[in-house]
């Protein structure tokens, strides 16, 4: 009777699937939060000072006076009311990302603040780091609508083409919008 009860245990955990969370819902931004502050060249290079003419720019200070810098991405097929939000602020001597989820209402100041989407296959592309999918090929080509200080998105191309990657690493689905 257990072989059986065993059996029937196995079996039914075999054919219930894992569910994914929802590609870029609050569940997922929450693993991708995590994955920043994971990522070395996100968490460091994102405070050093990036510019070549020693004057003293540094990704994370350039954050409009407010203590923290606004990262908002969604799937263009699910619209923009489907955007997620980072908040990316000093934390410990890093940049780290502090919080995620649905935005929380702050203001977006594009001076400082960044928007980002693209179709799911562009993203999946972006993920991968796939030939013509870098970060800079991604904004060249339009096949990452960008809104933000593109200038200070160049001095940063390394750790921004990082970011895009951990589009990649956290695993969604994308059979459906996030709600």
């Amino acid at each position: 009777m257990l072989k059986k009860l065993g059996l029937v245990a196995l079996m039914s955990a075999v054919a219930t699937p894992v569910l994914a969370d929802t590609y870029m819902d609050g569940a997922w931004a929450k693993k991708a939060c995590d994955a920043w502050n994971a990522s070395p060249v996100l968490t460091q290079q994102l405070m050093e000072i990036e510019s070549d003419d020693d004057d003293g720019y540094s990704w994370i200070a350039n954050d409009a006076g407010r203590g923290y810098k606004l990262v908002q991405m969604y799937r263009t097929s699910c619209g923009a009311n489907s955007k997620i939000q980072l908040t990316i602020q000093k934390k410990d001597g890093k940049a780290m990302c502090v919080s995620s989820g649905k935005p929380d209402g702050k203001a977006m100041n594009f001076k400082v603040d960044y928007l980002m989407h693209a179709s799911d296959k562009n993203w999946e592309c972006m993920g991968k780091g796939s030939f013509g999918c870098g970060a800079m090929g991604a904004m060249m080509s339009g096949k990452l609508k960008f809104q933000g200080p593109k200038i200070e998105a160049m001095k940063v191309m390394g750790p921004f083409e990082s970011f895009l990657k951990v589009a990649g690493k956290v695993p969604g689905d994308k059979s459906s919008c996030p709600k």
